[in-house]
């Protein structure tokens, strides 16, 4: 077999992969939290969102507990029958043993600060390299697929590598402002480069925050390896206008494209 032909058929077996869209539905824990109670009832929409199409339901609990509270996760982890995800820092003792009783199918690992609002950037995997490498080991011993956040940047995802993640994912604001004003070569350029460089190392791809209905195709399209992609504000901000069933397919859709 040709390199060529080779090449084709690798990237055609990775077209025929479907990317996975989790939902993070911290927004409607906001929701919940907001008004005391239990409406929205978190667990059903849970429910409903894997009834949906959602191939995953993400969260990530806080220690201020101001959307997802330690005790969701408990019930979420009883009735989740897709991928549970559970993203969070994990300095955070109280996250780390929460993760370790709930087993989730992955832990995203995101270098919050107290109070952040957002998450804002990806880990400095060089700087970082041996705390990660012991916290990744830590979870996968208790068998659970690891993924670390991670700017789009060649060096870094060379540093994921060494640190024994399973997966890294993209954190895509930069991809989502440029994408808004048009600059779309620029939007992507450092996302293909930095999943080139994953697929060479043998790291799976994730990729989340602010992809929407508007800019997911694209990112989709030109990242053919993209195994997951986590979104919650923006989906939910949608199906405020087109019903939470309906978005949730508009955005696998996006996908399928």
């Amino acid at each position: 077999m040709s390199f060529l032909t080779g090449a084709f058929f690798i990237l055609l077996y990775y077209k025929l992969i479907m990317t996975k869209l989790s939902v993070n539905i911290n927004k409607l824990a906001t929701l919940r939290n907001s008004r005391g109670g239990n409406n929205p009832d978190l667990i059903q929409a849970a429910k409903d969102i894997e009834r949906f199409g959602a191939e995953g339901i993400t969260v990530h609990p806080r220690p201020d507990e101001r959307h997802i509270r330690y005790a969701d996760v408990y019930e979420l982890k009883k009735i989740v029958t897709t991928e549970f995800n559970i993203e969070g820092n994990c300095t955070e003792q109280s996250f780390v043993d929460l993760v370790l009783a709930n087993k989730p199918t992955q832990v995203t690992l995101v270098p919050d600060g107290h109070h952040q609002l957002t998450s804002n950037h990806g880990w400095n995997t060089i700087e970082k390299k041996d705390y990660l490498k012991e916290m990744i080991l830590l979870f996968k011993n208790a068998g659970i697929r690891t993924s670390i956040f991670v700017d789009p940047v060649v060096e870094m995802v060379e540093g994921a590598k060494e640190t024994g993640t399973d997966r890294i994912e993209l954190y895509t604001e930069s991809y989502a402002k440029q994408y808004a004003v048009g600059n779309l070569r620029l939007a992507i350029e450092q996302y293909i480069a930095a999943a080139a460089k994953a697929n060479e190392l043998g790291l799976g791809i994730n990729a989340g925050h602010d992809l929407d209905l508007n800019n997911l195709t694209y990112f989709a399209q030109h990242i053919p390896t993209l195994l997951e992609v986590s979104i919650g504000h923006a989906l939910i901000c949608d199906a405020i206008y087109l019903g939470l069933e309906n978005t949730v397919q508009l955005y696998r859709r996006c996908l399928m494209a």
